[in-house]
């Protein structure tokens, strides 16, 4: 019995045949199907991903449905307990229980680091355990946001370039740029340092006078920050804009014997210093006075037709504004058609006068005209001193005729006269009319 028994032992009897092992994958095969067939009561483990921000809180909840009591625990991405039950063997402090049940363990982690990311393993101590993993994801923010300028100062119709740099983020930043209210586009350059992105964005602006004063802001998109951005202010430096005004006459026609008074303004950046008038293509009157931006001539005249420039610089440049004179003939007046009666009539002149690129009517009314009544008195006393010039010269040649009828009969000179005189003696039988 013995030795039966040890060579039972030793190995099975001479000529006994026995099954070949099983492979191992279809051992492990039976492995989990043994293991379905004991967890055919549905429990299970429930967990989710969690993402922070680093130095925030991260929160891991290991859960359990169908729960029968086993144990729960949580182990870190070194598979080191922290927490078993409600016991944690771990010493870091930063790990805090937060709830703890039959169906539940929950812990927070607080001032999460870059090295805290990576997979937390929940176990429930079944036959055999079951395991689920949570992934803890650490969002870093950009340490610093710059903008760089290549100019401080830039002149108009220079193109300047602007560097953004958003440093040490992760995941790698979006950088977008604004000027004013308007996006730009800008191009991107991306570094990676360890588990740290820096992005560089680089933005090519040509500037004008209009953006003088205008905020560049170069602004963020990054899931672990909300409104971070950082803005400079372009300065611009731009030529003289000028500009000329005529003070007098206001809005009127400029005539001959009038005044005339013209200012000139500029604006510009640095303010301009220079100002002066000048002729175009002729020199100035003698009578034309200049007081610094303004200038005056006291009596117009034809001679003084042209073109007037006011020209202002600075240390960007030069520019100019002109002003067309054209003098007018003083007012005239024009006498209306003679009729029988006295009338007074005002004719109106519209008068188009265009200088300096201004186009507009000048409407002028001057002119009152009384000749008529000169005229009919002048022609009714004319009448007048006919009529009575003809009526006395026709009286007295009727008073010599009867003055001379008795002398017609005689027949000498003696006689006649002796007829003549007697006539006289019968004056007072002649009678004379005066009408």
């Amino acid at each position: 019995m013995a030795g039966r028994a040890q060579r039972s032992a030793a190995g099975p009897a001479p000529g006994l045949l026995l099954p070949p092992p099983p492979p191992p994958l279809l051992l492990l095969l039976l492995l989990a199907a043994a293991a379905l067939i004991r967890t055919g009561d549905g429990q299970n483990l429930v967990t989710e991903d969690v993402t922070v921000v680093e130095g925030d809180v991260a929160t891991i909840s290991c859960r359990v449905k169908n729960s029968d009591d086993s144990v729960i625990q949580l182990l870190n991405p070194n598979r080191q307990t922290i927490y078993f039950r409600d016991f944690r063997p771990l010493k870091d402090s930063r790990f805090q229980l937060v709830n703890f049940s039959n169906s539940e363990l929950r812990v927070s982690l607080t001032n999460v680091s870059i090295s805290d990311e990576g997979r937390y393993f929940c176990q429930l101590y079944t036959d055999p355990p079951q395991e689920i993993y949570t992934t803890i994801t650490v969002l870093v923010p950009p340490r610093n946001l710059v903008i760089d300028i290549q100019k401080e100062i830039a002149v108009e119709g220079e193109e300047i370039e602007l560097n953004c740099t958003a440093m040490a983020s992760r995941p790698a930043t979006t950088i977008r740029w604004f000027k004013g209210n308007k996006e730009l586009t800008g191009k991107s350059e991306v570094e990676q340092w360890s588990d740290m992105y820096t992005v560089t964005s680089q933005l090519l602006l040509k500037v004008g006078r209009e953006d003088d004063g205008v905020p560049v802001i170069c602004l963020v998109d990054h899931p672990a920050v909300k409104d971070l951005q950082t803005q400079r202010y372009l300065e611009v430096m731009y030529k003289p804009q000028v500009r000329v005004s005529q003070n007098y006459p206001v809005q009127g026609l400029t005539r001959e014997g009038e005044p005339l008074e013209l200012s000139c303004a500029a604006f510009g950046k640095p303010q301009p210093t220079d100002m002066r008038w000048l002729r175009v293509d002729d020199e100035m009157p003698q009578h034309v006075v200049v007081s610094g931006s303004n200038l005056l001539i006291s009596n117009l005249n034809k001679t003084d037709n042209g073109t007037y420039r006011c020209e202002a610089s600075n240390a960007v440049g030069k520019s100019h504004a002109d002003y067309m004179l054209f003098v007018y003939d003083p007012p005239t007046t024009i006498p209306p058609p003679t009729t029988t009666t006295t009338t007074t009539t005002t004719i109106p002149t519209t008068i188009t006068d265009s200088r300096a690129g201004e186009e507009g009517a000048i409407r002028s009314v001057d002119h009152a005209v009384v000749g008529g009544v000169v005229a009919v008195v002048v022609f009714a006393m004319l009448c007048l001193l006919i009529i009575l010039g003809r009526y006395f010269a026709r009286h007295k040649g009727t008073y010599f005729t009867h003055e001379a009828k008795g002398a017609d009969d005689a027949a000498d000179a003696d006689t006649a006269i002796i007829n003549a005189e007697g006539g006289q003696n019968n004056s007072e039988e002649k009678k004379e009319y005066f009408i």
